[in-house]
Order: structure tokens, then C-alpha cells, then sequence
């Protein structure tokens, strides 16, 4: 873990105990757990309103790796209380964009 790193925990309600990294906004969130497999549309994701509530487990290998763009959100503001998944990237690919965790 780096200095800029903030450890995450999530605690399942069986008391299942994963350990990783935080990013974006840190704090604690309860939710249910869901899942999305798709390759691309973490943006869409994000922002759909029916993921409102959720925690959502992104099944895709990298989010974040082409950025975010306005016209690709889904609602006026983040409707996940949060998102897991295995690799982050902060550098993104797309021309006109801003990082994953500053959605319009």
C-alpha cells in the first residue's frame, strides 16, 4: 500500500471479510452487492438509476482506463454507493475526459 492509499474493508452480512484499497470518495457504505459483466460502460454504470442503493462488483479486467465524458452519463449524478472491482486506472486513454472519480 502506498502513502496516497486508504485500506478498504467489506464486511459481508455472513461475516465474510475481504481487504483491498480505497479510492474516490472513502468513507463506510451498507448496500446490497450486485454485479455487472460488461467490457466497457463503468460511466454508465455509475450513473444508471437502476443501480441506485447498489454496491456493484465491476466483472471487467480494468475500469476507468478510457475516462468519462458527459454525454455517456446515464442520470444528473452517481447512483452507486459504491464500486468494487480489481484494477483502477487514473490514467485514462480518451481525449476530452476526466478521471473515473469526477463524473459531471
Amino acid at each position: 500500500m502506498s502513502e496516497t492509499q486508504s485500506r478498504a474493508i467489506l464486511l459481508l452480512e455472513d461475516g465474510t471479510v475481504a481487504e483491498g484499497f480505497a479510492f474516490g470518495a472513502i468513507g463506510t457504505t451498507t448496500g446490497e452487492i450486485c454485479f455487472n459483466t460488461g467490457m466497457t460502460g463503468y460511466q454508465e454504470v455509475f450513473t444508471d438509476p437502476s443501480y441506485y442503493g447498489q454496491i456493484v462488483i465491476m466483472n471487467a479486467v480494468h475500469v476507468g482506463n478510457y475516462g468519462v465524458i458527459p454525454e455517456d452519463v446515464e442520470s444528473d449524478s452517481v447512483k452507486v454507493l459504491g464500486v468494487i472491482a480489481k484494477n483502477l486506472n487514473e490514467n485514462y486513454s480518451r481525449k476530452e475526459q476526466r478521471a473515473p472519480g469526477r463524473l459531471p
